[in-house]
């Protein structure tokens, strides 16, 4: 009924317009004609609101199919799409290992421009973002099993899809309109002991009413991700640097540094470090605190690092504690129904529940050097190391440990997500014009309770460690809890409960009693809670009833959004006091709305001429008026010229915008903490030709050594003056189909993005370089922000987002597909071939655009290659499809590439080399309700050196996943 009238509808319309997404109708549940197939094929096609087939788009367009995504043999979509040449991996599940507030978190980053300036779209659609600092979607809420194929636009796309589409669109087309049941399990493990593996189990049941006006499906799927920690990865040998005793200097033909294995320090372990830097020996202890003079190092990295011969357990090695991959379950219900309530109106809709549970690991708890043990009162010191140190003079002694026995910070996130769809979408004829329509209501909301375990309350932590014999009782208390032995200007150090203090034995492994671990430690909590929720409707029409162009009638899609975004965080009472050691954190909250009307049009200037088989033009525009930042305009214009039937050539120019999210606007001036490598130290100093005489100036001295091996305190909060973001986007590309080889498609495409006022949180140490990397004297904008002590290393620095920074990148992107019948050469089966590559001519980031000279090239640097490839051959034989994919990473630079940044002399060696891995798998049809398959990924176990674990690679080794699915009709 409805179906058929709208297909009729779309065939009549078929070289005109639809709405992706909007009006992308599900396939029907009957058998439908040649022409209904392509007309169906043609409205779903993501990058524009006009029908075409894939090929015919302006834009360019990858397609990911369903059969892909089972190969990859992991639930996380993000990771998966990340092997595609066009997408980064820094915000990916691996990429995002090393962040409480974005642990278990996977979003794609189209063209290294960052995942807030890529929209992720499910069936054309907006969806609630997953964490309270990003607006970008967690991808590992959408069920890959529900996943009909995945389409990426590359290019400014805002002035189709609004806000946010400054790198492009991803669109995730999901499947609908199931009848029957299909169950599904798939699982992976790894076969170089690292300990990874995934397991997932789901169940699809749909079925549509007798007359088949209505349809509704149920879904339900449950996934696990093993942890995997950095220790456990087969090339993980805590790789560090030190510094070369060769050296003598800049450009000198010798490296700098050195790359060596077990690079660590003895200043620290899980154990108890004293560190008499008065003189005498570092002392370290047993698990069962016994005192044992601790190893020396070989080659020195820092004041507190150095390299060793061999994996000391008394000695701290920065990888012990960090995740590879995190922990994490997954719960997904979904629901999609569709009823025809007359012949020309159907009611649609969704509705989704994901529960998250991730676990992530970080360092424990630590006390490097401020801290101090009393050599004459402690009461757990053994008399023989007492006597050992006053008899060195050393009656206070520096004291480091990190707490393993309380436990790791572990990061437990139990993020929740609600979403729900619905709408009405049709046709209507006014006079002998057809008007397709959807109007539609979206609300999502994203609940995460995200608690940091066992953490130091610092305070409590200094009186339980100044710890003495009381005399009353001849047992060991806090100094607090003895009056006699306090003197007479003696202030309990104790923050929290004081009065409660219990002894902390430091010395050993687990010595401490429980009363002494609770006193000193608690955990943090934080609950965030996002809400989306918008409304629009889309109407779309041609001219045929009043003019054509000689090309075709005219497409018009006219249409109108409202949207409202909300973040509120919430923090515990003991967090916002600063009673922990991360700083103190203020609740935030804040949120925005915005209107938004839109236009497409789709002018056919020419069809089936001389030298013009297809001629047309498409142009976009959108306003939006946003509530935090103004009004914002975007628009796109693009081409298809098609001289002969077999080439066509397209193009795109446009401009789109990127509004502030909620964190950057609103988020409220917080401490916290970071690493900051001192620009003043020697071995910076002449890393920018301005710094010696800027530190000079400064007052630090010649020759600084800076202590900048551990955290430092920042100040950073949100802008509520930020505007929006703007980019100049352009595409041009060759689309060629030759008619004498049947079944060839080759695309390549030139794309060139250039962001201007781009939103950027200025670094703690982005302040601390160019307060010294100015010509002309320091930068006392920057260096005013930045606090130093007596001894000249840096205490504080005050940081923020701004309007400031502009980010270039441009690249070639080709494709080539092929499929043969391998009957004309007298073989059997099938051969599809889809080889896939991206080369990035320039990706340049200025921190401050009008700092011209002050680049940052990222092209060619690790997480960025020139290069990469991505092959697809499929063979195919009744039953059995035999597949090969191999990817391909170019050579990168560990160092600096920018014009006066580094060089390979820094540190040797300097790159790390090409990686191509190469994966394989069979699947197999039993019947027709069961397919099973089997693979292998990287199967020659290529994996990368062991002092890089950028997300981008598999570092993961050999592994083999497996699934079956069973459907019951």
């Amino acid at each position: 009924m409805f179906r058929k009238s709208l297909v009729n509808t779309a065939v009549r319309n078929a070289t005109l317009f639809g709405l992706v997404g909007s009006l992308a109708f599900p396939v029907m549940a009957q058998e439908p004609t040649n022409a209904e197939e392509e007309a169906v094929e043609k409205i779903q096609v993501t990058g524009s609101r006009i029908k075409r087939a894939e090929l015919s788009t302006p834009a360019p367009i990858v397609s990911v199919s369903a059969e892909e995504i089972q190969r990859f043999g992991t639930p996380d979509l993000g990771s998966i799409l990340a092997e595609l040449p066009a997408i980064a991996a820094g915000s990916t599940l691996i990429g995002n290992n090393n962040s409480n507030a974005n642990a278990g978190l996977s979003s794609p980053d189209l063209r290294s421009l960052g995942e807030n300036r890529t929209l992720t779209l499910v069936n054309g659609k907006r969806h609630v973002a997953g964490s309270p600092f990003s607006n970008a979607v967690d991808t590992g809420s959408i069920p890959a099993a529900m996943i009909d194929r995945i389409e990426v636009i590359t290019g400014g796309a805002s002035a189709i899809y609004g806000s946010d589409a400054v790198s492009g669109v991803i669109n995730v087309i999901l499947r609908d309109d199931y009848e029957g049941v299909e169950l599904n399990f798939d699982g992976s493990a790894d076969l170089e002991d690292v300990g990874y593996r995934t397991n997932n189990y789901s169940a699809l049941v749909g079925a549509s009413t007798a007359d088949g006006r209505g349809n509704v499906t149920f879904f339900a799927e449950m996934n696990n991700i093993a942890e995997v920690m950095e220790p456990d990865l087969q090339q993980a040998e805590a790789w560090g640097t030190i510094v070369n005793p060769d050296n003598t200097g800049e450009d000198d033909g010798i490296p700098d540094r050195l790359r060596r294995r077990y690079v660590g320090s003895e200043m620290i372990n899980g154990f108890g470090v004293i560190n008499p830097f008065g003189g005498g020996p570092r002392i370290t202890f047993t698990p069962d605190g016994s005192p044992i003079d601790q190893v020396s190092r070989d080659g020195t990295n820092s004041f507190a690092f150095g390299n060793f011969d061999q994996r000391y357990d008394t000695v701290f090695f920065g990888e012990d504690y960090r995740n590879y991959v995190p922990d994490q379950e997954t719960l997904t219900l979904a629901s999609t129904f569709r009823y025809d309530l007359t012949d020309n109106i159907r009611f649609y809709g969704d509705i989704k529940y994901v529960d998250k549970q991730i676990e992530q690991q970080f360092q424990p708890s630590f006390r490097f050097g401020n801290v101090s043990i009393n050599v004459n009162d402690n009461a757990y010191l053994d008399d023989a190391t007492r006597a050992r140190l006053l008899s060195g003079g050393q009656s206070v002694v520096g004291f480091s440990r990190f707490f393993d026995d309380i436990g790791n910070r572990s990061a437990s996130n139990d993020r929740k997500l609600w979403r729900f769809v619905g709408g009405f979408q049709g046709f209507f004829t006014l006079g002998d014009t057809d008007f397709d329509y959807d109007l539609y209501y979206t609300r999502g909301e994203v609940s995460n309770k995200r608690r940091t375990l066992n953490d130091l309350i610092p305070t409590n932590f200094v009186a339980a460690l100044d710890s003495v014999i009381d005399p009353a009782t001849g047992e060991a208390a806090c100094r607090s809890q003895v009056p006699d032995l306090q003197g007479d200007d003696y202030e309990d150090p104790a923050a929290v409960n004081g009065q409660n203090c219990a002894p902390f034995n430091p010395f050993g492994f687990g010595q401490a009693s429980q009363a002494a671990v609770d006193f000193v430690s608690g955990n943090v909590q934080r609950e965030d809670e996002i809400t989306q929720q918008m409304y629009g409707g889309t109407v779309s029409f041609d001219s045929t009833q009043w003019f054509e162009l000689p090309g075709g009638p005219v497409g018009i899609a006219l249409g109108y959004e409202y949207r409202e975004e909300d973040v509120v965080t919430t923090t515990d009472e003991f967090t916002k006091q600063g009673f922990f050691t991360n700083a103190a954190t203020p609740d935030s909250f804040g949120g925005y709305d915005v209107e938004e009307f839109f236009v497409e049009v789709r002018l056919p200037l020419l069809a089936d001429v001389t030298l013009a088989k297809e001629l047309s033009i498409d142009a976009a525009y959108r306003a939006a008026d946003y509530s935090h930042a103004g009004s914002a305009d975007a628009w796109q214009v693009g081409f298809m010229w098609a001289p002969i039937e077999d080439l066509r050539i397209r193009g795109t120019v446009g401009e789109a915008v990127r509004a502030p999210n909620v964190d950057e606007a609103f988020s409220p001036l917080s401490p916290g903490f970071a690493r900051v490598s001192d620009p003043c130290d020697a071995d910076n100093i002449d890393d920018d030709p301005d710094r010696r005489a800027n530190c000079a100036a400064l007052g630090i001295p010649e020759g600084f050594e800076a202590n900048d091996n551990v955290s430092i305190q920042i100040l950073s909060g949100g802008n509520p003056n930020l505007f929006s973001e703007t980019s100049e986007s352009r595409t041009v590309g060759v689309v060629w189909t030759p008619e004498f080889v049947e079944n060839l498609s080759v695309t390549i495409d030139f794309y060139d993005i250039e962001i201007q006022d781009a939103i950027t949180e200025v670094t703690a140490q982005d302040i601390a370089d160019n307060c010294v990397d100015a010509t002309g004297g320091p930068d006392t904008g920057f260096c005013s922000q930045i606090d130093r002590g007596e001894d000249f290393d840096i205490d504080l620095v005050r940081s923020g987002f701004i309007n400031a920074s502009a980010i270039n990148t441009a690249g070639i992107e080709f494709q080539v597909r092929y499929t043969t019948e391998l009957t004309d050469f007298d073989l059997p089966g099938e051969i599809r071939i889809n080889f896939q590559g991206n080369k990035v001519n320039e990706l340049e980031v200025f921190e401050f655009q009008d700092r011209p000279d002050e680049i940052d090239v990222e092209v060619g640097e690790l997480g960025d290659p020139e290069y990469q490839f991505r092959t697809i051959v499929d063979y195919r034989l009744d039953e059995w499809n035999f597949n090969y994919t191999g990817r391909y990473i170019d050579r990168v630079a560990t160092f600096d590439v920018s014009p006066g940044g580094g060089s390979p002399e820094d540190t040797d060696p300097g790159f790390v080399g090409s990686i191509w891995t190469h994966d394989f798998s069979v699947e197999y049809a039993y019947s027709e309700n069961v397919d099973m398959y089997v693979g292998i990924r990287n199967a020659f176990n290529k994996v990368p050196p062991g002092y890089t674990f950028d997300p981008l690679y598999d570092l993961l080794g050999r592994r083999v996943n497996a699934g079956i699915t069973v459907r019951f009709n």
